[in-house]
């Protein structure tokens, strides 16, 4: 079980079971040897209260999430039993072992000591931390059963818009494809883009072939944008075959590129080159910079770059910024 802030709703039973206790204890001869700090007392209330704690988790975080299900509860029953054993043997190492080594007192007379009579006494104080690590156990389940309702209907919501956008697109591309076979082409591609960062880009790796497909098409507006003074050389050495990359993690330099960097200068062209091996991924780019901005090594979306290679690959990934005169250059190699 996930939970936010599970810890919480621990606490909040912890801290009324601990007022209840104090104020039975206000009511009874318990009181005197509370109130005198007697050694003794506060050292068997510990181990109790140790014994508790114990079970109450073991039951909450090892017994509920296994066995609390209806093909189960034969296993719940047993394993609740089994707890009864867990609590008894955790307070008689406490008390009868430890405690009795330090301080040479017995809680129990001898005769109440024997195996049966002391467990059957525990399994009285045993229930109350097994029932109330269950009943929690329950309400943070409904709680989290609701949330993953509540996100899987979100979900769908979220989806909904998109595939109307799609069939909004795919309406135009019909409209367009006779008339305006070009214009319908665009819309196209701005469909195949949507579909991509939408749904395909959601996997952690994607077919090497669909990102260079993406990243054809976003250049494509680019050069629908800028026409003839577009310089950009874009080039790709090595063989594309069923290799698999991290989604969306080329498009940040290509993307970077275009909006930091001069695209448009014939004597300084920008450059993008992709090679590729049987074992790795290079992707160099180079352009003249638009603005004295050092964008690249500092935004924000180069930092989750860096953690995001850095928790897929560890250290086994390189990427390097570089200035040289008014050009910037990055360079990135990945295995695959």
């Amino acid at each position: 079980m996930y939970l936010k802030k599970e810890w919480k709703y621990h606490l909040i039973l912890a801290l009324i079971l601990i007022g209840l206790d104090f104020f039975k204890i206000l009511n009874s001869d318990e009181f005197k040897l509370l109130k005198n700090l007697d050694a003794m007392y506060l050292c068997l209330k510990s181990t109790f209260f140790i014994s508790s704690i114990a079970v109450y988790f073991i039951n909450f975080k090892i017994v509920c999430p296994r066995f609390l299900k209806k093909s189960y509860l034969s296993w719940f029953i047993i394993s609740s039993l089994g707890l009864v054993l867990i609590f008894a043997a955790i307070r008689y190492t406490l008390e009868e072992v430890i405690v009795f080594e330090i301080t040479g007192q017995h809680n129990y007379f001898e005769e109440t000591r024997r195996f049966w009579y002391y467990v059957i006494d525990n399994s009285y104080f045993a229930l109350p931390p097994i029932l109330y690590s269950t009943m929690v156990y329950l309400v943070l389940k409904l709680i989290e059963d609701k949330d993953l309702n509540k996100a899987e209907l979100d979900l769908l919501k979220s989806q909904i818009s998109p595939h109307f956008l799609f069939n909004t697109l795919n309406a135009f591309y019909v409209e367009l494809i006779d008339d305006k076979p070009k214009v319908a082409k665009d819309v196209h591609k701005l469909s195949e883009l949507l579909r991509y960062v939408t749904y395909d880009s959601k996997q952690d790796f994607v077919p090497l072939q669909r990102e260079i497909d993406f990243l054809n098409d976003y250049m494509h507006f680019f050069n629908k944008r800028f026409e003839e003074e577009l310089s950009l050389d874009f080039s790709i050495d090595g063989s594309i075959q069923n290799q698999q990359i991290p989604s969306l993690v080329l498009i940040h330099f290509v993307e970077n590129l275009f909006k930091h960097g001069v695209v448009n200068d014939k004597k300084n062209p920008a450059k993008i080159n992709i090679t590729i091996t049987n074992d790795k991924l290079e992707l160099e780019t180079s352009n003249a910079i638009l603005s004295s901005e050092k964008y690249m090594d500092s935004g924000i979306g180069t930092q989750n770059v860096k953690r995001r290679l850095t928790a897929i690959f560890n250290t086994n990934y390189d990427l390097n910024y570089s200035t040289k005169g008014n050009n910037f250059y990055t360079y990135l190699k990945i295995p695959i």
